[in-house]
């Protein structure tokens, strides 16, 4: 039986990552591959007004090529901060919970942050706290190239490039869903803004 996930950090993940986060009572977070541009490590994706919106987190270019994800630094170019927080509120403030939540996202964007690893697990520690749930959750002291057998990975598997490892999610109140439509796999915090406390029960259904 598969009791263990073993996922990359990602900025404000998407829907299925926390499906696994829900639904596997432990974790193991990547913290020894190499960075790699474009996926959800840097990368999330929000509903706005105007439709799909992807925010994306710049990033200290590294010296070598290959470098480990854990020691990327995020770069303050851009006013990345502001235009994030910016998004957010435009897209979500008129949905059920963005006011019951609001003051736990805001501190994020008002001051300068050091490693994107530690951002991203930060964040994602106030998410899993404020969906009440508890994975026990470790990070990798090497990379992990051969999985045991118990242990599901989904590193690369949840991409923005590639189809959802779920296929088949079921709908749940959104603001703009009259304009576009049901989208699905959004971040988490699309769930989380619009369904409030109900968030964690249609995670583990």
């Amino acid at each position: 039986m598969v009791s263990t996930v073993l996922l990359s950090t990602a900025y404000l993940a998407p829907v299925e990552y926390y499906v696994q986060m829900c639904n596997h009572p432990r974790a193991i977070i990547e913290a020894h591959c190499n960075y790699v541009k474009q996926t959800y490590r840097n990368r999330c994706v929000i509903a706005s007004a105007g439709g799909r919106q992807t925010l994306s987190i710049p990033i200290v270019k590294p010296d070598s090529l290959k470098c480990p994800t854990k020691d990327i630094r995020i770069a303050e170019h851009g006013n990345w901060r502001h235009v994030h927080w910016n998004a957010i509120v435009s897209a979500y403030n008129s949905t059920p919970f963005f006011e019951f939540y609001e003051a736990d996202f805001r501190p994020f964007y008002e001051k300068p942050a050091g490693f994107l690893f530690d951002f991203n697990e930060a964040l994602r520690e106030l998410i899993c706290s404020l969906l009440d749930i508890s994975p026990a959750v470790s990070y990798s002291t090497e990379y992990v190239f051969s999985p045991p057998p118990d242990v599901l990975d989904l590193r690369e598997v949840i991409h923005p490039k590639k189809l959802p490892f779920i296929r088949d999610f079921r709908p749940y109140y959104q603001v703009f869903e009259t304009k576009y439509g049901f989208q699905s796999n959004l971040s988490i915090i699309d769930l989380l803004f619009n369904l409030g406390p109900e968030a964690a029960f249609w995670l583990t259904k």
